[in-house]
């Protein structure tokens, strides 16, 4: 079976070289202490910092996509996403469809006045549910999640972990969950790296 993220020797001044993959509907956790390079890895697959090596997507090299296009593909989900505009709704993806949002709001227990709240009223919770909204709404093939749940109580952080579990499984993507939290870790299961002296280790 071809994988869908395939990763050889990648390496950065902080990380590798280092191997891994995803398969079609796969989570697999990243862990590592502090300072390790679980940051540092989810950006350079998102082509978002310089590395070498070769990153593979459904079998295309990283090199024969657009870097805009890559990104739109290979999300990633920082712990504080980014707002710019003045509205949540101005930070959606052309094309995306209100149903859909819809559909994603109630799974995250937010309104669909959601859509229309102003930037500097949410709250860091809000903005990180929000965050991982906007990123299901571009269709990503992989998701690169940063501690997605870091500000979240642990109903939300519950309705984060099924969420996620709950697009995989609808679209066969994939995601790499970096984690310091054991007790999520033994709820989302699947299989656990560990950054370790520059390398990963199983």
């Amino acid at each position: 079976m071809e994988r869908l993220l395939d990763v050889r020797r990648l390496e950065t001044e902080q990380l590798g070289p280092l191997d891994l993959y995803l398969q079609a509907g796969e989570l697999v956790q990243i862990t590592g202490a502090s300072g390790s390079g679980k940051s540092l890895l989810l950006r350079a697959l998102a082509d978002l910092d310089p590395s070498s090596g070769t990153v593979r997507l459904m079998g295309r090299d990283r090199e024969r996509i657009a870097p805009t296009d890559w990104r739109r593909q290979v999300a990633y989900v920082p712990a504080e996403t980014a707002w710019w505009a003045e509205t949540v709704r101005e930070h959606f993806p052309a094309g995306w469809q209100p149903d859909q949002a819809a559909s994603w709001l109630e799974r995250f227990s937010l309104p669909e006045e959601a859509l229309d709240w102003e930037i500097e009223r949410l709250s860091s919770g809000e903005r990180q549910r929000l965050g991982l909204l906007r990123a299901f709404l571009n269709r990503p093939r992989i998701l690169l999640l940063d501690e997605p749940t870091a500000n979240l109580d642990l109903e939300n952080t519950r309705r984060i972990e099924r969420a996620v579990r709950s697009y995989l499984a609808e679209t066969e993507a994939g995601a790499l969950w970096v984690s310091h939290d054991t007790l999520q870790r033994g709820r989302l299961g699947g299989r656990v790296l560990e950054i370790r002296d520059r390398r990963m280790v199983a």
